[in-house]
C-alpha cells in the first residue's frame, strides 16, 4: 500500500487557474461524471504546469495553508478522508 495519497483536483468552477501546494498531482477535469482519464501531473522544476486534457493552469504556491485554492478543487475519490 502507498504510504501517501497523491492530491487529486478538479475544476469543475471553471476557474482560469488553481493554486497548489504541491508539485505531484492527479488532475480529474471535471467532477465525475463528467472527468476525463485521471492523469499524473509532475511539475519538477517548474512552477506551473498545464493539464494537456482540459487546459486547467495549476500554478505552484507554497505559502496556500490549504492544499489548493480555491479550496473547492480538491477531489477527494470515494473513501478518502
Amino acid at each position: 500500500m502507498a504510504d501517501h495519497l497523491i492530491p487529486h483536483f478538479h475544476n469543475q468552477p471553471g476557474v482560469p487557474k488553481i493554486g497548489i501546494r504541491v508539485k505531484e498531482f492527479m488532475c480529474v477535469g471535471a467532477l465525475p461524471p463528467f472527468d476525463h482519464p485521471h492523469i499524473f501531473i509532475d511539475m519538477g522544476d517548474a512552477s506551473e504546469a498545464v493539464c494537456s486534457y482540459c487546459s486547467t493552469l495549476f500554478v505552484y504556491d507554497p505559502t496556500l495553508t490549504g492544499i489548493c485554492d480555491p479550496p473547492a478543487c480538491e477531489f477527494l475519490p470515494d473513501g478518502v478522508a
